[in-house]
C-alpha cells in the first residue's frame, strides 16, 4: 500500500514524551519554554504512521483479550534472523540473541557486566549522551576519541589517537555508535576492520550500538561490524526495532554475541526480562512484512534532507549543513552567525518555539551545533525552519 508521510497525525494527549513531556523535558534542560505552540524536534521518534501489517498485528493482540507474562516463540528468533541476512546479509544464530527492554538498559547491563569501577571506556565525541551516562553514572571513565570535522562537516576517525587511548591498561571497553548520532556517518568496512583490529591487539570489549542500521541513505550500503571483520568474537552488537519502525514504547532491543562466555556473563547480569505480548507480535510483524513501508519511509526522509538542506542554502547560508550517511538526524553548524552558543539557543528555543537538541549535551565538540530530527511531516519540518529563519534574519548578510 501507499503510505502518506504528509499526514499530520495528532500526539498530544497519547502520553507522548515528545509531545506531552514539557515538565519532564524542562527537568532535562533541554529547555526553559514548552507550549501549546511548541514544535519539538528533539527526540528521535518519529511522527509519522507504522506499517498496516503491524497495526493489524497489534489488533490481534488487542482483541485476544489477555495481556498475561509472555516467552519468546520460536518465530521471533527467526524473523530477526530473516531481517538482518536479507537486510544487511549478517548471518546469525538463535542461541546468539539477547533480548534487552531497550538500548541504553544494554548499554548499563554491558558497562556492569565487563568493566569494573575507575576503567576507561571509549566513545567518540560528539556522541549521543547516554553513552557518557552509562559510563559516569557507573563510576567509570569517559576517554574520548573524538571525531575529526572535516570539510563538508564531515566527521573521520582519527585512528593514532584511538590506538594510543586503547592501548592503556586501563582501556577496557569501547562503545561503538554506527550510523554514528548525531554526525550521521556510517563507517565504512575498511574503518570498522581498523577500529576493531586495534581493540583486539588491546584486549579491548566493543559494544556496537547499531540501532539505526535500517536508516541510511537510498543507496548507502550499512555492513554491521560483526560482519565487516573475520572474528566478532569481542563483539557486542545492539539491533532494535525501535528507531526503524518507531517502536521505542515497545522497548525492544536486541543483543547479538557470538562469544558464548560474554553472551552467558552479558544475560547473567540483564536478569530475567520477559517480553509484553504486543513486543513479540510487533517484531515478528515488522520484520516479516515491514520491507515495503521502509522504503517509502527511506524515500520520505531523504526527500526531508534535501528538502532542509535547500530551505537552508536560501534562508539560512551561514548554517553549515549536509545530508548524513544514515540516521534521520542532521547535524547543524551554527558558528557562521559569531553569536554565541547561548544565544543560539535562545533564539530556536524561546523566540522560534521549536525544541531542537544543543550540541553541547553531545561533548564539547558540538558547542555551536544543534541536532535536529526529521522523520516528521515535512509541512511540519518547513513550518519549524521557517520560524528559525526569522529569528536569524538580522544576522543574515545584507539584512
Amino acid at each position: 500500500m501507499k503510505y502518506n508521510f504528509d499526514e499530520a497525525v495528532n500526539r498530544k494527549g497519547t502520553y507522548s514524551l515528545k509531545w506531552d513531556g514539557g515538565e519532564l523535558i524542562k527537568e532535562f534542560g533541554i529547555t526553559d519554554r514548552f507550549d501549546e505552540d511548541t514544535i519539538p524536534l528533539f527526540t528521535a521518534d518519529m511522527d509519522l504512521p507504522v506499517p498496516q501489517p503491524l497495526i493489524e498485528a497489534l489488533h490481534k493482540t488487542v482483541d485476544h483479550r489477555i495481556f498475561g507474562y509472555s516467552v519468546f516463540p520460536d518465530e521471533y528468533f527467526d524473523s530477526i534472523i530473516h531481517w538482518l541476512d536479507k537486510r544487511h546479509g549478517w548471518k546469525v544464530k538463535k542461541e546468539e540473541i539477547v533480548y534487552s527492554p531497550g538500548t541504553v538498559h544494554a548499554l548499563n547491563v554491558a558497562v556492569k557486566a565487563f568493566t569494573k569501577p575507575g576503567d576507561g571506556i571509549i566513545i567518540q565525541r560528539p556522541v549521543y549522551p547516554p553513552f557518557t551516562g552509562a559510563i559516569e553514572g557507573n563510576d567509570r571513565k569517559v576517554v574520548n576519541n573524538a571525531l575529526v570535522l572535516g570539510e563538508n562537516n564531515y566527521y573521520t576517525i582519527d585512528f593514532e589517537d584511538f590506538e594510543e587511548k586503547a592501548k592503556d591498561e586501563h582501556t577496557t571497553m569501547f562503545i561503538l555508535c554506527h550510523p554514528h548520532n548525531p554526525s550521521g556517518r556510517v563507517f565504512t568496512p575498511d574503518e570498522l576492520k581498523k577500529l576493531a583490529d586495534i581493540c583486539r591487539r588491546h584486549n579491548v570489549l566493543i559494544v556496537a550500538d547499531e540501532i539505526h542500521g535500517d536508516l541510511v541513505r537510498i543507496g548507502q550500503e550499512f555492513v554491521p561490524m560483526a560482519k565487516a571483520v573475520e572474528d566478532a568474537s569481542n563483539i557486542i552488537t545492539f539491533t532494535a526495532i525501535n528507531k526503524t519502525f518507531n517502536l521505542a514504547g515497545l522497548h525492544c532491543t536486541n543483543a547479538v554475541i557470538t562469544d558464548e562466555e560474554l553472551r552467558t556473563t552479558f544475560a547473567t547480569e540483564m536478569g530475567m526480562q520477559l517480553p509484553s505480548p504486543f513486543t513479540v507480535s510487533a517484531l515478528i510483524s515488522v520484520y516479516n512484512d515491514g520491507d515495503e513501508w521502509l522504503e517509502q519511509l527511506k524515500e520520505y526522509i531523504d526527500g526531508t534532507m534535501d528538502f532542509t538542506i535547500e530551505f537552508l542554502a536560501e534562508h539560512m547560508p551561514k548554517v553549515k549543513a549536509y545530508i548524513p550517511e544514515g540516521t534521520y538526524i542532521m547535524w547543524l553548524d551554527f558558528s557562521g552567525y559569531g553569536i554565541s552558543a547561548d544565544e543560539i539557543h535562545d533564539r530556536i528555543y524561546n523566540k522560534a518555539n521549536v525544541v531542537l537538541e544543543d550540541g553541547k549535551m553531545f561533548g564539547e565538540e558540538g558547542e555551536m551545533f544543534q541536532r535536529i530530527c526529521l522523520p516528521s511531516p515535512r509541512p511540519l519540518i518547513q513550518e519549524a525552519l521557517e520560524r528559525i529563519a526569522r529569528e536569524f534574519e538580522d544576522l543574515e548578510e545584507g539584512k
